[in-house]
């Protein structure tokens, strides 16, 4: 089985590294630039994982959390918010709005595969059971 993830970011750096990261993994991957591209791809596909940027043009990270939580269908995609918002007030607003890990930037590359493998290891075996 070939798990799906969604990068979202607005800046093309962040993404073109986290696209040849997952492509390398063996994850296939969908890209959105926005918000609210992202809703859209997400409504088209649900991926097993979405990486997202906080800091987005047209509806921000933590909305878009939100709205994947409160989905039914999507109960079980995983969200990683990798930001460069740090602090701790902005860590648990992360996690209020349903992420399921935080990464700040700029980030480790074996960070961000370790935490993507972690999490789609965890959907297989919730899977299998």
């Amino acid at each position: 089985m070939t798990y799906s993830v969604l990068v979202v970011d607005d800046e093309p750096n962040i993404v073109l590294s986290l696209e040849f990261l997952m492509a390398q993994l063996g994850l296939e991957v969908a890209v959105a630039h926005d918000g609210e591209a992202a809703l859209e791809e997400i409504a088209r596909k649900a991926p097993d994982l979405v990486l997202l940027d906080v800091m987005l043009p047209k509806c921000d990270g933590y909305e878009v959390c939100r709205k994947i939580r409160t989905n039914p269908t999507l109960k079980d995609t995983k969200v990683v918010m990798l930001t460069a918002k740090g602090r701790d007030t902005e860590r648990e607003r992360g996690f209020a709005a349903g992420a399921d890990d935080y990464i700040t930037k700029p980030f480790s590359t074996r960070e961000v595969n370790e935490r993507v493998r972690l999490y789609l290891n965890e959907k297989n075996a919730s899977c299998s059971t």
